[in-house]
């Protein structure tokens, strides 16, 4: 089974009761109220950006399958050999010791150097889906290694049928809060919180990384700001 088929299999069809139909594939509507031509969504960005919520709520107005490259990531996990993807297993397997003394003895910067490697790896599987034998036309994928970078050495950031957008969100107080309640790398009440303070680091060096690289390659971002008008303005980028 390749990593195509695999991944598409997992499709959380939770996330699209309208589409989930026994034994069919989802029956897909073109009475699209941002457009009507097929597209693939890319929406990468920060972590606690929230690429997942603005995946969902894109993905129900276009009656659009979507996943995320997390779900990519653990599927690829599955099926590949750690030889061909050996970033995409360096942490696989780590207990919240081995977390938590990562993430103290590296730097901000040091930690997203180091998510970017596997985040490569992990675009492999992205570029499998698009390029490979998918079933849908038309569908979002989500996550953080969706990177500014990878879009351009594709060749996406020109193709009229792929639509790219990147989100940060530069509230520290909002980040902050929302590591300390839900976690990032682990559940948040698995760890101290000056791990947690590294992460907010993390997501702010993270940050800093998509302005950076959006602003290089020319390529649309979003800062989410008060949570009520991104989604608008995310709507005119991918039309």
């Amino acid at each position: 089974m390749t990593v195509v088929r695999l991944v598409w299999d997992q499709l959380d069809w939770v996330r699209l009761p309208a589409a989930r139909q026994k034994d069919t594939f989802p029956k897909r509507t073109r009475e699209f109220s941002i457009c009507n031509m097929s597209k693939i969504i890319l929406i990468g960005g920060s972590p606690t950006a929230g690429k997942s919520y603005t995946a969902r709520k894109i993905a129900e107005e276009l009656k659009l399958p979507w996943i995320s490259t997390d779900t990519i990531r653990e599927q690829m996990r599955e099926i590949v050999r750690k030889e061909d993807y050996p970033n995409l297993f360096q942490h696989e397997d780590d207990s919240t010791d081995k977390a938590v003394e990562f993430l103290t003895h590296n730097t901000a910067k040091e930690i997203v150097e180091h998510h970017n490697k596997e985040n490569e790896d992990v675009w492999r599987g992205v570029v499998g889906i698009i390029e490979g034998d998918y079933v849908w036309g038309d569908f979002i994928i989500e996550g953080v290694a969706i990177l500014p970078k990878l879009v351009v050495n594709q060749g996406w950031n020109n193709k009229k049928d792929i639509k790219v957008v990147f989100l940060i969100d530069e509230d520290r107080e909002r980040v902050r809060n929302t590591i300390y309640t839900r976690g990032l790398w682990n559940k948040a009440e698995n760890y101290p919180d000056n791990v947690k303070e590294k992460e907010v680091e993390w997501v702010f060096e993270f940050n800093n990384y998509i302005k950076h690289e959006s602003k290089k390659y020319n390529l649309p971002m979003v800062n989410i700001g008060n949570r009520k008008d991104y989604i608008a303005e995310i709507k005119i980028i991918i039309q």
